[in-house]
């Protein structure tokens, strides 16, 4: 066997949707025996009714890159069949709403997340140890925008604002990475049936690469690239947090359904590439964001550009939205952090005091953090508040996109991209400048 031979093999193993299901079933989540008496019932009637869903037939078995081109992302046999001229709807959805068909379990799992824009739920599924998947659910929010939400502000509000930005670099940098390639190679999600989807909040985005692990592996390792050195504190605390923080991230997305374990592996790999080219420039990237005259302008011209051009890649999927939100957040933070240095609101300690040391941990130090975080919290969901309900209206009035129904107008371009970059892009700068400028008039700075 040639050695292309052999990785050819090791890629469609890799990327065997029945891996994924073996590997929740080992974890202790099994199938609705709805799905898998249909799925045994008859094996193409899955293929049936995915024809008349997405309007056209499919190969039973598709290979990445095959002359006829991958499916869309979220065709690829998601729900559990329905019977055709039985008038039922696939895996019991009913107008945005899952059903189960029988006595309900106590071990059946709650559906963890709804698509708003979709009204995709996550499959009804037994599950047998609790503990794994609270874990697994804990890790995949690792790379959810609440957890985004809460972790960039805290960093720049209480810890260090230099790593903070720094953070948000990275991060903005490995995802519309990230993104892009998704849209680029177009392989599907992994086929369910076998696969249980206990979440399908992006089931509607192409599989390759993992964006969460991608996300899994930039922060943690970007981290300790960003405070050793910087700060007082052993390397055996990063050699411990770098792996404990990638694998739950990583192994969770499996867990989920919603990779191969070629995903991971190769959002891992791809992550690894992206820091070693790109890492060097975070400085570079940062202080010209900070210092430079015409910072604002050029950062908000080049995001709004990469934003533009992610936008023509490929029909509309939950991603557009993501890419325009990380755009415009990493847009909002790098901008606020220029006027605030420009106003002296948040200075950078100076290089010869480093490295610096943690303080003793007092009630005053506490309380002070919790205030800021409560108070930047809730004012930077106002701002978000506000800006939504500005931003789509008049997206659609402008563009004369019918508004009557929201979820369809998202789903335009030319209200999804401003709605998204224009309001994160507030939420970003209110995490910088407004927020911070609040801390300092009320004296908690």
């Amino acid at each position: 066997m040639s050695l292309g031979q052999w990785l050819a093999r090791l890629v469609s193993s890799l990327q065997d949707p029945q891996r994924v299901a073996r590997f929740q079933q080992l974890c202790g989540v099994e199938a609705p025996a709805s799905c898998t008496a249909a799925a045994a019932a008859d094996p193409r009637e899955d293929e049936k009714a995915e024809a008349r869903l997405a309007g056209e037939s499919r190969r039973r078995e598709r290979q990445p890159g095959a002359s006829g081109g991958p499916p869309p992302p979220g065709s690829d046999r998601n729900q559990c069949p329905a019977k055709l001229g039985g008038g039922g709807a696939p895996n019991g959805v009913r107008n945005g709403r899952a059903t189960e068909v029988g006595p309900a379990s106590s071990r059946r799992a709650g559906l963890l997340r709804r698509n708003s824009l979709t009204g995709e739920e996550g499959q009804l599924a037994h599950v047998s140890n609790w503990p794994l998947h609270y874990l697994f659910c804990f890790g995949t929010e690792l790379g959810n925008e609440l957890f985004y939400m809460l972790f960039f502000p805290f960093w720049i509000w209480n810890l260090d604002a230099l790593v903070g930005r720094r953070l948000v670099v990275i991060w903005v940098l490995v995802m519309y990475l990230g993104q892009c390639t998704k849209d680029i190679i177009r392989w599907p999600r992994p086929a369910s049936p076998p696969v249980v989807k206990l979440e399908v909040f992006y089931n509607s985005e192409y599989s390759m690469p993992s964006t969460h692990a991608m996300s899994g592996t930039a922060i943690p390792i970007s981290m300790i690239l960003l405070t050793y050195g910087r700060w007082q504190y052993p390397l055996t605390y990063g050699l411990i947090l770098i792996p404990c923080w990638c694998s739950l991230v990583c192994i969770s997305r499996i867990y989920m359904g919603m990779h191969s374990i070629l995903d991971v592996i190769a959002g891992f790999l791809y992550t690894i590439l992206i820091l070693v080219i790109f890492y060097p420039f975070v400085d570079v990237i940062d202080n010209f964001n900070q210092t430079h005259r015409y910072a604002p302008l050029i950062i908000i011209g080049l995001h709004l550009a990469l934003g533009i051009f992610s936008f023509t890649l490929d029909t509309w999927s939950t991603s557009r939205g993501d890419t325009a939100e990380i755009l415009g957040s990493g847009a909002g933070i790098a901008c606020g952090s220029h006027f605030t240095y420009k106003m002296g609101l948040l200075l950078d300690p100076p290089l010869d005091i480093l490295p610096l040391t943690r303080h003793p941990i007092s009630m005053t130090l506490f309380g002070k953090a919790i205030l800021r975080t409560f108070i930047g919290m809730l004012f930077v969901l106002v701002v978000r508040d506000i800006m939504k309900r500005i931003t789509i209206p008049l997206a659609c009035k402008i563009f004369s996109i019918p508004c009557d129904d929201i979820r369809k107008a998202r789903q335009h371009m030319e209200v999804e991209l401003p709605y998204r970059y224009i309001t994160y892009g507030m939420v970003g700068f209110s995490i910088t400048f407004l927020v911070p400028y609040i801390f300092f008039f009320i004296g908690i700075s």
